[in-house]
């Protein structure tokens, strides 16, 4: 029996060594940004946009799920322009599909999905804007939608 307890002991030590040690070198903020509770006092990096292509296994059934992510910003459905004072900097996407004069306000922080476009190539430019809608980073996102048979008319 006191066996099985020094060993459950070293098992439930290991297991929270472990995680600690795979962390090393990457702390919350260095993910994070800094903490949203606590004003800034040196100027901010420049916002930055990263986004991926579309995931192939949704897009291969004409779905467009894209994933983005924001540094030094965080994404935040606050505008105005008392929002712009505020440290960590916040802000929101526009997204445009194709070339449209238009565009949408996305400030969900949430993967944007598209569904519904016809067959071929498309592009959507995603757009990192402060709260008062200026933009700071830009990325387009080329992608082929196939045909499907959700997506081409029938012939019936």
């Amino acid at each position: 029996m006191m066996f099985t307890r020094d060993c459950m002991g070293l098992v439930l030590m290991a297991a929270l060594l472990i995680p600690a040690e795979a962390a090393v070198g990457q702390t919350a903020a260095d993910y994070l940004g800094p903490a949203g509770v606590v004003p800034l006092n040196a100027p901010q990096p420049p916002a930055r946009l990263i986004v991926d292509p579309p995931l192939p296994a949704p897009l291969a059934r004409g779905q467009v799920f894209i994933q983005y992510r924001a540094e030094n910003l965080r994404i935040e459905p606050v505008f105005g322009p008392k929002a712009t004072e505020v440290t960590p900097r916040i802000g929101h996407l526009h997204v445009s599909l194709d070339n449209a004069p238009w565009h949408w306000a996305d400030a969900s922080g949430e993967p944007l999905i598209l569904v519904g476009l016809p067959p071929g190539p498309h592009q959507v430019l995603v757009t990192l804007a402060d709260a008062n809608h200026h933009p700071l980073d830009r990325q387009i996102v080329h992608f082929v939608v196939p045909a499907t048979a959700a997506n081409t008319p029938s012939s019936h």
